[in-house]
């Protein structure tokens, strides 16, 4: 079984380099976790969204706390420490986090929320709406990539996610204090098809794969980690495996701030999730499975 995460050149993949795309199908049927570069993502435009993000956090709690609605499911805006809670444990993360969604018209399905503005920071919206549009971009042809891994057509999953219900997360993890309790995000799986991180290179992310063994996701500046999610392991019936992985931090370094920013690429909410192999699965709506899972972590 693998312990290292791969990390790919995109622009290879696509150019279809043999060894890259083994590679690649290795860690798609290990643990679901790989690294691209070679992706074209702007590295100023990044930079811009982490200092947002900064900038935002660092607001006091009862500004912060006016963007945060427990009836929107988390869907947008904040959420502060102690509410995401994963699945099986009884101890919340320690972590607060800002979602930001697309830019949403008529043709997107209505229950897809529109983003909340930040009137305290000069640019937030402009920077997360640019980013979110570079990721979509990269995620769409990602899918392409895994969708031709499988043995399907590469616009497969196209219409599932043009219009999608994906967002990006901005995430703050505090200083940890108590030694008692490392797990800044205690071990999980993501509801979406597939998840992007970018500026990943702080320490703390570790993957379990098949043997049982935590693997440290140790990416390269600039690469973005991309890993499998459960909506992709049920329309792939388990072919392709969504990662359990965690985010801690050792006990041999001294506790600081981290912050990182998924993009978790979603369908949209009226798409059926079946399985691409059995043309007689009846599935479930992609609304009714998101639903589930955020009520099982405590979002509502």
């Amino acid at each position: 079984m693998s312990t290292t995460i791969p990390e790919l050149s995109f622009k290879d993949i696509e150019k279809g380099d043999l060894k890259s795309i083994e590679l690649l199908s290795l860690a798609l049927e290990d643990h679901g976790f790989f690294s691209i570069t070679d992706h074209g993502l702007s590295s100023e435009l990044l930079d811009k969204c982490y200092k947002s993000s900064i900038d935002f956090f660092n607001l006091n709690d009862e500004l912060k706390l006016a963007y945060h609605s427990r009836a929107s499911k988390g869907a947008r805006g904040y959420t502060p420490t102690g509410i995401e809670t994963a699945v099986g444990e009884k101890i919340a993360d320690q972590k607060e986090f800002w979602h930001h969604g697309p830019i949403i018209d008529e043709t997107f399905d209505k229950r897809i929320s529109e983003n909340l503005v930040i009137n305290e920071i000069d640019d937030f919206n402009k920077n997360f709406d640019d980013l979110y549009l570079e990721l979509h971009s990269i995620g769409l042809r990602v899918m392409s990539v895994i969708a031709l891994s499988i043995g399907l057509d590469k616009n497969y999953f196209f219409d599932w996610i043009n219009k999608g219900n994906s967002l990006l997360r901005s995430i703050y993890y505090p200083p940890i204090d108590d030694v008692s309790n490392l797990h800044r995000a205690r071990a999980h799986e993501d509801i979406n098809l597939i998840t992007l991180l970018v500026g990943a290179e702080e320490g703390g992310l570790e993957v379990l794969n098949k043997s049982g063994e935590w693997i440290k996701v140790q990416p390269s500046t600039n690469s973005i980690v991309c890993n499998m999610g459960d909506m992709m392991q049920l329309v792939t019936d388990k072919k392709l495996k969504s990662t359990t992985h965690r985010v801690i931090q050792y006990q041999d370094q001294r506790s600081k701030a981290r912050y990182s920013i998924p993009f978790f690429l979603h369908p949209s909410p009226d798409v059926t999730l079946k399985s691409v192999f059995n043309k007689d699965d009846k599935g479930i709506l992609a609304d009714d499975f998101l639903n589930d899972r955020l009520k099982a972590i405590k979002l509502y």
